[in-house]
């Protein structure tokens, strides 16, 4: 029996489908890189917005394709989707087999036929590139964002014991040279099962560990941000100087109906103070436009804000009305049209920062650790870019380089463009 899984959606969901690929090897079945020359097709889903279900959706009538013409026997779709809306998919997609929600490693392995090793269940099958590791910390959230269904599905915040994670770091291969630590929001972590926030302990015993690479802090929610984090990524020659803090909104009005339990001023402050206190920290944040209460007004606002605080990395995404939250029962105001016109002026804005942003490091020397290559180039990432959705320094091969993907190499700057780097090895 040959078994394919194939992820979609947040880096979460690929911590989940590496500790569900370790157990299946565990159990000895045959996994491939194909859907093609598989007999069992694994989707892990996700559901967040609407391009994402659309996608999901989009995989699993192709591989019902495969199916109907006898090139895969069995289709097995989890995650979130099916969490979500269970019974409609039961009811309208009869050509899976099997659908599980999303704390489902169990369930997958018994209906495969296998025995779920309880003590295996810290440990990954990497499906990242084999230097880098997506580690989750905790899972569902306690917020009640206006625009998010994720809680309704996922259930509260549920932290990872410190122990446990650092067990799971300790497990990973040798080749990983980078962790990126991820959840829902990871400022909240460890207050559900310690009482306290413990988010700067944990940096601080991932610190004091064996691992010698660079440990990446993702989704810190700027409510409840605990300046401390500061300390220890200025103190540390592990965790990154990187930050990222979704604001999505910075007009009170927007972000009142969205929920947010923040405020412009507060929003303000506390970019104010990490540009005070470590100005050396690249700071990333994501945006809503398009929200239903964003009229021009707001728009505008949020465009200024754009212009003043000049993040070093920014993504945005357009509205999605989401079944299940409050912010559904709103008239969606905004057009599709419209809400793309304002996605595209945010990016065209974010090109001319990143770009004048970028310009600093020319001539300067650099650590980037070498994710890809092609013929010509290697292609890699400083500290201040995450896998994915962040920058690349793109590095000239010199003849009979011996340099490898997975490794870190010291380069010089000599050239940049809005969203990314140019470099030779310096040796």
């Amino acid at each position: 029996m040959k078994i394919f899984l194939n992820t979609f959606g947040c880096p979460k969901n690929v911590a989940d489908s590496e500790i569900l690929l370790h157990q299946i090897k565990l159990n000895d079945f045959e996994t491939v890189q194909s859907a093609e020359v598989a007999d069992i097709v694994l989707i892990n889903t996700c559901c967040f917005i609407q391009d994402a279900k659309e996608e999901s959706l989009e995989y699993i009538f192709e591989m019902i394709k495969l199916k109907k013409a006898n090139r895969i026997k069995k289709i097995y779709v989890f995650g979130c989707l099916p969490e979500r809306y269970m019974k409609e998919l039961k009811e309208d997609i009869p050509e899976v087999d099997l659908f599980f929600g999303t704390y489902s490693t169990f369930d997958i392995i018994r209906s495969l036929g296998g025995k779920l090793k309880t003590r295996e269940l810290h440990k990954h099958s990497l499906i990242t590139p084999a230097h880098y590791s997506y580690i989750k910390i905790s899972d569902g959230c306690n917020h009640k964002c206006a625009f998010c269904a994720i809680p309704s599905f996922k259930g509260r915040y549920k932290s990872k014991k410190s122990s446990e994670i650092l067990k799971e770091i300790k497990s990973l291969p040798s080749t990983v040279k980078e962790i990126n630590l991820v959840a829902q929001d990871t400022t909240f972590y460890g207050k559900d099962i310690y009482k306290n926030f413990g988010l700067v302990q944990l940096l601080e015993e991932i610190d004091k560990s064996s691992f010698n690479g660079w440990v990446r802090l993702l989704y810190a929610y700027p409510t409840h941000f605990q300046k401390d984090i500061l300390n220890i990524m200025l103190d540390s020659n592990k965790i990154c100087n990187y930050l990222d803090i979704p604001i999505q909104h910075i007009s009170d009005v927007v972000l009142k109906s969205m929920k947010r339990g923040g405020t412009k001023k507060k929003i303000l402050d506390l970019v104010d103070y990490v540009r005070l206190k470590a100005p050396n920290i690249i700071l990333r944040t994501s945006l809503i436009t398009g929200y239903p209460t964003e009229g021009k007004k707001e728009f505008d606002e949020l465009i200024s804000f754009i212009e003043k605080v000049k993040f070093d990395r920014l993504g945005v995404f357009t509205y999605s009305a989401e079944e299940g939250t409050s912010a559904f029962k709103l008239p969606d105001v905004v057009s599709l049209k419209e809400k793309q016109r304002r996605k595209e002026i945010i990016i065209e804005l974010q090109k001319d920062i990143s770009y004048n942003n970028n310009l600093k490091y020319v001539g300067k020397k650099m650590k980037v650790l070498i994710d890809e290559e092609d013929s010509s180039f290697f292609f890699g990432r400083t500290e201040f870019d995450a896998p994915d959705i962040d920058n690349l320094v793109v590095i000239g091969k010199k003849a009979g380089s011996k340099k490898r993907c997975g490794s870190f190499a010291e380069v010089k700057i000599v050239d940049n463009s809005d969203f990314d780097l140019y470099a030779t090895f310096c040796n």
